[in-house]
C-alpha cells in the first residue's frame, strides 16, 4: 500500500488545511479528544471517501468515540435515501495500548487536559502532545528517546487546562528531544519575540510547518 497517511484530529478548518498542505489521502484519523476545535471538521472526511473509494478509519478513546456519535448523529443514522451526504467512517476505540495502523505502530500517550483525560500520540521518534497541562509519569516513560516533540503551550501565565510557556519548557527539558515545537498558542504570544526568549531547541510552531522524522 505504500506510506500510511495519518491525520490527528479533524479541526474546523480541515478542508483549508488539506488544500494548503496538498493532502490527497487520509488512511486514518487519530483523535486526541472531542473538543470542538479538534473535531468540527469531521464532515470534511467525506471528500476522502470519494478519493479513496473506502471508509476512513477513526481511532479515539471510548469517550471520544461516544462524543463523535452524539455530535455527528447524522453520520451514523440510517440514511438510505441520501447515502452521499455524510462521511463514511469506521470508529475504532483505543486505550493506552499500541495501535497498528496499516502496518505502522502508533503509541497513545495518555495526558490530562485539566480534568479531562486525552491522548497524545508517538510515531517512531516523533510525538504530538497538544491540549494538556499534565503528563503522568507512565506517559513520560513513553516519550523517552523522542527526537521531535510538539507540545502544548497556550500563554505565559498559568492556565487550568494547558501548559504555560514556562511549564512547557520545563517538560521539554525533562523529555530532552532534539527539537520541540510549541503549539496551541494564544494571540498574546508574539512569534519572533517569544522565539528569541526560548532556549535552543525549543520554538513556536506555525501554520504550514513541515519536518521529516
Amino acid at each position: 500500500m505504500g506510506q500510511v497517511e495519518m491525520l490527528v484530529d479533524t479541526t474546523p478548518e480541515l478542508r483549508l488545511q488539506c488544500l494548503a498542505a496538498g493532502v490527497r489521502r487520509v488512511d486514518a484519523v487519530l483523535f486526541t479528544h472531542h473538543h470542538a476545535d479538534h473535531v468540527f471538521g469531521f464532515d470534511d472526511l467525506r471528500r476522502f471517501n470519494w478519493i479513496m473509494r473506502r471508509p476512513v478509519v477513526c481511532y479515539g478513546t471510548p469517550r471520544t468515540i461516544e462524543a463523535l456519535r452524539r455530535m455527528f448523529a447524522y453520520v451514523f443514522a440510517p440514511a438510505s435515501d441520501s447515502p452521499h451526504s455524510r462521511p463514511h467512517v469506521e470508529l475504532r476505540p483505543i486505550d493506552a495500548a499500541a495501535v497498528d495502523v496499516d502496518g505502522e505502530t502508533v503509541i497513545p500517550i495518555p495526558l490530562m487536559h485539566g480534568p479531562l483525560p486525552v491522548l497524545g500520540f508517538r510515531f517512531g521518534n516523533f510525538a504530538y502532545c497538544t491540549d494538556c497541562n499534565h503528563i503522568p509519569d507512565e506517559s513520560m516513560a513513553r516519550l523517552a528517546g523522542v527526537e521531535v516533540l510538539v507540545l502544548d503551550a497556550v500563554r505565559r501565565k498559568p492556565h487550568p487546562a494547558h501548559f504555560s510557556v514556562d511549564q512547557a519548557v520545563e517538560v521539554a527539558r525533562r523529555i530532552s528531544p532534539r527539537q520541540t515545537y510549541l503549539t496551541h498558542m494564544g494571540h498574546e504570544l508574539k512569534h519572533e519575540e517569544t522565539n528569541r526568549e526560548l532556549p535552543d531547541g525549543i520554538e513556536l510552531a506555525y501554520d504550514g510547518l513541515r519536518f521529516t522524522v
